[in-house]
């Protein structure tokens, strides 16, 4: 039987399904999502055209489907370059789907935690061409970063860097897995962060409460094109309704809370900051993903990862010392003392074994 820990840190998708959201679901009015006859896919996609200032949009199962469709669509042929920090999801998460699905070559740049510049990427674009060269075609970017610790892009910084990969001729990404946390914290629309990219996507279960659903959108040209990456892929969905009615429920009722489950998450970043043995700056905690150097002679990520799941509090440890906590809706301020003592215990016991 699969373990249900009773504080859940893994992951914003591991948020509790509301009853309210369930209710809206089992009420959707659906239809063939395939021939574009869904009515409540179809309304989701007109909002979040509107959202992102995007022509057109199409419904995806998950984030991973909407990045490898992207990357194959803005690729020009096997081999092309997709640029792009060494922390992105990406390359780390999705079975190698760079290599193995888009088949282009990943250019990994050190970004300063997940974030990086034009200064960065110019050797690579600008570099000389070559018939036995791989051509950077897609400079691809995170917001909010994930594995480079929750960093929010500033807009001028991707204006800079899309604008120069335009001008050399390349197209431009955004994995907006976490787009709506940037837009609470600085109040900037997501259609100003999205106006650079020839392509954008946001998820709807991670923060907004929804099983699963993610939308990609862009221009018509480009949606029309992926359409049929996402039937190659087995994206073809019947009645999707359903789901897209969990999507449209959280940006209605979900998408207000997300502020408070930031708060939340940096109230626990504050208080994880006193324990001994823990290096965090709370100040680069901008919204919602909390990454901790565990930093004690007998301790190390893993084995605080261990340990909080005996007391049922469920973590990610990244390496050998660096844990990774992401808050949401279902954690409470209860929740995030609890979590602050076991681990705050857990250290002090192992340094007295």
């Amino acid at each position: 039987m699969l373990q249900k820990y009773k504080i859940d840190l893994f992951s914003d998708t591991n948020s509790e399904l509301s009853s309210g959201m369930r209710a809206y679901m089992m009420e959707a009015e659906v239809g063939n999502e395939v021939a574009g006859e869904d009515p409540t896919v179809n309304r989701l996609l007109d909002r979040v055209c509107d959202l992102l200032g995007k022509e057109a949009a199409v419904f995806m199962p998950s984030g991973t489907m909407c990045n490898g469709v992207a990357f194959r669509v803005l690729c020009q042929r096997p081999g092309d370059t997709i640029i792009l920090d060494k922390t992105a999801h990406p390359l780390h998460k999705a079975s190698g789907l760079i290599s193995g699905l888009v088949q282009s070559v990943p250019y990994l740049v050190d970004g300063k935690r997940g974030v990086f510049t034009t200064e960065q990427i110019q050797p690579i674009i600008e570099k000389p061409f070559g018939y036995n060269i791989s051509q950077p075609r897609v400079v691809s970017i995170e917001q909010i970063t994930n594995l480079g610790g929750g960093a929010i892009w500033p807009l001028n910084t991707i204006q800079d860097v899309c604008s120069f990969a335009h001008k050399n001729g390349l197209k431009t990404h955004m994995d907006g897995a976490r787009l709506f946390g940037a837009v609470v914290e600085t109040g900037i629309p997501a259609a100003t962060y999205a106006r650079s990219f020839d392509s954008v996507w946001i998820d709807f279960c991670k923060g907004l409460g929804a099983p699963m659903g993610a939308v990609l959108a862009g221009s018509k040209e480009f949606i029309e094109e992926a359409w049929y990456y996402k039937f190659q892929q087995g994206g073809g969905l019947h009645k999707a309704g359903i789901l897209a009615a969990a999507c449209l429920y959280g940006l209605d009722n979900n998408l207000p809370r997300l502020k408070e489950a930031h708060e939340t998450t940096q109230e626990l970043a504050k208080l994880l900051n006193n324990i001994p043995g823990i290096i965090l700056d709370p100040q680069v905690v901008e919204a919602n993903i909390i990454l901790l150097k565990v930093e004690q002679s007998k301790s190390t990520a893993f084995f605080l990862e261990k340990e909080l799941k005996k007391r049922s509090i469920r973590t990610l440890a990244v390496d050998t010392n660096t844990l990774r906590m992401i808050g949401h809706m279902s954690i409470t301020k209860e929740n995030i003392q609890t979590v602050y003592e076991a681990v705050s215990d857990i250290l002090e016991n192992s340094q007295n074994v």
